[in-house]
């Protein structure tokens, strides 16, 4: 039988191969991490003998992440069997908590899971930005203002390492958003900074170092949060740019992390 962390590698890999393909096209940039997946016999078996046995309801499930908090209660323990054993989702979001009981729940959700679940986190700045007692790191307008770009590589090292501790495979990170307005209220010193183009080396090397840990990175938010006066948790932003002005700034991070070959 493959070992339980293969198989949470190889059911990431499984996501990714059916449908990154749709989402990049045959003759455009292919993520670093599919292409070896791609190049391995015995993933792509394990991966047809896992869809072959899988029900119709289960595959739509596994296009699921479920958020839930680590809160270790009978109300959301019930949660918890209910995503995964009844509606068998492919993943786990978790909240703010703590890093312990998040622990416990993810060892209880994986044994509960027929298939291994893919464990999500929304780490920007580490677990801190989600975990109490977890070491806290500078937020990324602090590490914008670092010149050696293979620090910031050796700092998504040690968030991969961290995660993976935890049993994380993805973290919801980095911030690719170009910090333009200094009125912004929700992405601010969550960004590396006003120039695209340094954003761009430090959202790479951030993500390089994600996914050489073994942890997927996933460049965020939509393209343009970094220039909103408003709160889109609250209400709807809107910007009236060209398409030249999206081309040079907006997305000029975003499309260098896909030219780089990051996953997400």
């Amino acid at each position: 039988m493959m070992p339980m962390m293969n198989m949470r590698k190889y059911l990431i890999i499984l996501l990714f191969l059916c449908f990154g393909k749709a989402i990049y096209g045959q003759n455009d940039v292919q993520p670093l991490l599919l292409y070896k997946a791609e190049q391995d016999a015995r993933c792509r078996q394990w991966v047809d003998s896992v869809m072959n046995r899988l029900s119709l309801k289960e595959k739509i499930g596994q296009l699921f992440i479920y958020t839930i908090a680590p809160v270790d209660t009978k109300h959301n323990q019930a949660l918890l069997r209910d995503a995964v054993d009844t509606y068998k989702v492919g993943g786990l979001l978790f909240s703010g908590g703590k890093m312990q009981t998040q622990a416990i729940l993810t060892n209880q959700a994986q044994r509960m899971a027929r298939l291994p679940l893919m464990i999500t986190f929304d780490g920007e700045w580490g677990l801190a930005m989600r975990l109490r007692g977890t070491p806290l790191f500078p937020r990324n307008m602090v590490l914008g203002c670092i010149q050696d770009n293979r620090l910031i590589y050796e700092y998504g090292r040690e968030m991969a390492r961290q995660c993976r501790e935890l049993g994380v495979q993805v973290n919801f990170a980095p911030v690719a958003d170009v910090n333009v307005n200094p009125k912004n209220p929700v992405i601010n010193n969550r960004s590396f900074g006003e120039d695209p183009v340094r954003v761009a080396d430090k959202v790479i090397a951030y993500a390089t170092g994600l996914e050489g840990g073994g942890v997927l990175s996933v460049c965020k938010h939509f393209p343009g949060h970094g220039d909103t006066d408003v709160d889109s948790h609250k209400a709807l932003p809107v910007l009236p740019f060209t398409r030249e002005r999206l081309d040079s700034v907006e997305l000029y991070p975003f499309k260098e992390a896909i030219r780089a070959g990051l996953s997400g």
